[in-house]
């Protein structure tokens, strides 16, 4: 595996900070941010001065009950090649659920969620990696994810899970080790008996980052200082194997750069204190992945639907799951949305002032998000011009503007009603 050494998370909000941090020998980005014909200028600068760039995925849901969406294949693709990327990563989770394969609504998560550790969803994951890895033009790597809730029923631990993971299908790991201190504090699980089971040989990178614990839940914020029970992680996976490359994490809240430069040297210190050890050769693939049995599709995409719809419909909690948690998860879910989509269309929180936060979560708590992030915008600011809100009306005018600039044209649906549908609801924003 190639060395990529020390990195930090490349975001815009710190480009300027990152460009002129000492000792960064590698970035990475999330790939959904990077458009392959228009690269920032600031990683194109890092790219002339030898910094390797590695795109992150969050998107693909190879955990997800479905094949993998082949557009959103050929974009990491794309970003891969454009990049000059050694590799790609994304997670081991799933992002999305229901459609056809069991006849209900599509609803999407806006976040990371879990897979079962079952037979069931390891043959699902396992062919889902195999088709990405033929399809992607560099190695890839999964990661482990942290979560606020445990499935029911469980087969495996989560090293058992991506032992077999590796041995099926040869993927290399990205491990974070704050998404083991998650773990442990919000499911019990002790990450010396993950490490002592997962294949670290396989390990392609590792992520560090910060969080904060409330009412005995920990968040994986990725805006908080690392602590120090997260180093402790590292310095245990580093007295294993040498990792070939390791990451600081910041999506938010970013401090002084001077902070951020401190932290990347205890991740450092945390790395040269463990020993110089060498890196275990990645095993190939081993065996031929099966296609999933259908079956088993099916009932990882039942399993899949009902969690999600509990935590972003309302619909009832499935049986065995801690309903105390999924509340905490459902609030989660509507507040990342409500962030992500103030970022995307910073213009909402602009008119609507402090009125955009707690007019969204109303909004949240009846409409499942079923698209992406941009058309949950529209959909919010329609469902309050359709109300009569807000009740400014030089805001609402405001609104009306935004939502009339960005919703069209549209290509004309082929049902005469909704056509009809949309053009009435055009004229009366519009009015």
């Amino acid at each position: 595996m190639r060395r990529l050494g020390t990195g930090i998370g490349w975001r815009p909000e710190i480009a300027d900070a990152v460009e002129a941090m000492p000792g960064i020998d590698w970035v990475e980005a999330v790939a959904e941010n990077v458009c392959p014909g228009h690269l920032p200028d600031s990683l194109l600068r890092l790219r002339e001065r030898g910094v390797t760039v590695v795109p992150h995925g969050v998107s693909l849901g190879l955990g997800g009950a479905d094949r993998p969406d082949e557009g959103r294949l050929t974009a990491l693709a794309e970003r891969a090649l454009a990049l000059g990327a050694p590799l790609v990563t994304e997670h081991i989770a799933f992002v999305r659920a229901g459609g056809d394969l069991t006849a209900t609504a599509p609803l999407e998560a806006g976040h990371l969620l879990p897979v079962p550790r079952t037979r069931d969803a390891l043959d699902v994951l396992c062919e889902n990696v195999r088709v990405a890895q033929d399809a992607l033009p560099v190695p890839l790597a999964v990661e482990n994810i942290a979560a606020l809730v445990s499935w029911p029923g469980e087969e495996m631990t989560e090293g058992q899970f991506l032992y077999e993971l590796v041995e099926r299908t040869g993927v290399r790991l990205l491990i974070d080790v704050a998404n083991l201190h998650t773990n442990h504090v919000n499911r019990g699980e002790d990450p010396a008996r993950a490490l002592d089971e997962l294949p670290v040989e396989a390990i392609a990178y590792v992520h560090v980052a910060g969080g904060f614990e409330r009412d005995g839940v920990w968040h994986d914020s990725h805006a908080h200082p690392v602590p120090e029970a997260v180093l402790a992680i590292l310095a245990d996976l580093a007295s294993r194997v040498s990792p070939p490359g390791v990451l600081l994490e910041r999506d938010e809240n970013f401090p002084a750069p001077a902070e951020l430069e401190r932290e990347l040297d205890a991740i450092r210190a945390t790395v040269k204190a463990s020993g110089e050890l060498p890196a275990a050769d990645l095993p190939g693939r081993r065996e031929e992945v099966p296609p999933a049995p259908g079956a088993a599709r099916q009932r990882t995409a039942l399993a899949q639907a009902a969690l999600l719809s509990a935590l972003v419909a309302g619909t009832p909690a499935p049986e065995g799951f801690d309903h105390a948690r999924l509340k905490v998860q459902s609030r989660a879910l509507a507040a990342k949305r409500a962030e992500v989509v103030a970022k995307v269309a910073p213009e909402l929180p602009a008119i609507l002032g402090a009125g955009y936060r707690p007019a969204f979560l109303a909004y949240a708590r009846s409409r499942p998000m079923t698209g992406g992030y941009r058309q949950d915008a529209l959909g919010f600011a329609e469902h309050l011009l359709l109300a009569g809100r807000p009740e400014d009306a030089d805001a609402r005018r405001r609104l009306s503007h935004w939502w009339l600039e960005r919703s069209g044209p549209a290509p004309l649906a082929r049902r005469p009603a909704a056509r009809l549908l949309h053009a009435t609801r055009r004229v009366l924003l519009g009015r």
